[in-house]
């Protein structure tokens, strides 16, 4: 199974940490975009220039700055004395993996540059709209531990991310050899591709269509109306956080080869498609509450129905 050798793969350059190359490849499968929220130095462009190789698939790493213009990403229009016409160059998105890393760094201007070319996969430059390349994915990163010089982003932002992932520290033995391995100038090594963009296309539509019983779309549902209505909340889910979930836990289902979707793969995945999307009122956070916190309280309390039950 082409996935099977991708994660494989992948994990050569994840330093072992094999749930974060599943998160990923759900965030592929399903055609979505990944935010990932942690610290430098943990692998993160690694991780993403793997991906690239292993698909042979292009990818672009983007620096976002307080000064970076719209127009550093998507592309700009500009006259050629010599045709004497106007041309365009494409930014950096025109590509099959972006990395936009430390996306927080910059206005939210910019930002919002992204903003078609993730939910639409196309840009629209002077009134002329140029489709991107397919498979795109976004993978943004930002540092929880600075906000000095940073713009939070917003919540229509957040809301165009399917995945929302902490990469986390290596365990001892995988970090020990990934410091043996610092003299080799083949680390991290070069991956060969393993799987094709027709086969991805492919197994994104395989996975797409994995069923899901109406009594998991109860549930689910029951889950996203509770966010909507809890006390801690001044926002809950929006319906495309709910389509995104079950759209993520079909894309978890069909890499672990399940037959259909379960309430396991739904909660599995729950926290890293739902908790961004929420907007916690400030009494809860002053109490030191997590948007996490409130989406652990919600999938517990919320029972799931006797023929989910047995579904899993």
């Amino acid at each position: 199974m082409p996935l099977t050798q991708l994660s494989a793969a992948m994990s050569k350059v994840a330093w072992g940490r094999q749930a974060v190359v599943e998160r990923v490849l759900v965030v592929l499968l399903a055609e979505g975009h990944l935010l990932i929220d942690d610290v430098p130095g943990v692998g993160k462009t690694t991780l993403v220039r793997g991906l690239a190789q292993s698909l042979d698939l292009t990818h672009r790493r983007l620096q976002f700055t307080p000064d970076l213009l719209p127009s550093d990403v998507t592309g700009f229009t500009y006259y050629d004395a010599k045709t004497q016409s106007f041309l365009f160059r494409p930014g950096p998105v025109f590509c099959n993996l972006l990395l936009a890393d430390e996306i927080n760094r910059t206005s939210p201007k910019t930002q919002s540059s992204l903003l078609e070319a993730m939910e639409e996969h196309q840009v629209t430059v002077d009134g002329q709209v140029y489709p991107l390349a397919r498979p795109f994915m976004v993978v943004a990163t930002q540092n929880p531990i600075e906000y000095e010089g940073t713009f939070a982003l917003p919540e229509a932002q957040l809301d165009r991310f399917l995945l929302r992932i902490r990469v986390g520290y290596p365990d001892g033995a995988d970090e020990r050899q990934a410091m043996q391995a610092e003299g080799d100038r083949q680390h991290p090594p070069r991956l060969e591709a393993v799987m094709s963009a027709a086969e991805l296309a492919a197994a994104a539509e395989e996975s797409s269509q994995l069923p899901v019983a109406d009594q998991v779309v109860d549930y689910a549902q029951a889950v996203v109306e509770a966010t909507r209505q809890h006390p801690a909340l001044r926002l809950g889910v929006s319906p495309r956080g709910a389509i995104a979930w079950i759209r993520a836990s079909r894309s978890l289902a069909y890499l672990r080869q399940a037959r259909f979707v379960t309430p396991d793969h739904l909660r599995d995945l729950a926290a890293e498609v739902l908790a961004h999307r929420l907007l916690l009122r400030p009494e809860p956070i002053a109490q030191g509450l997590t948007a996490a916190d409130v989406v652990a309280q919600v999938v517990n309390a919320v029972p799931l129905p006797g023929a989910a039950r047995r579904l899993g």
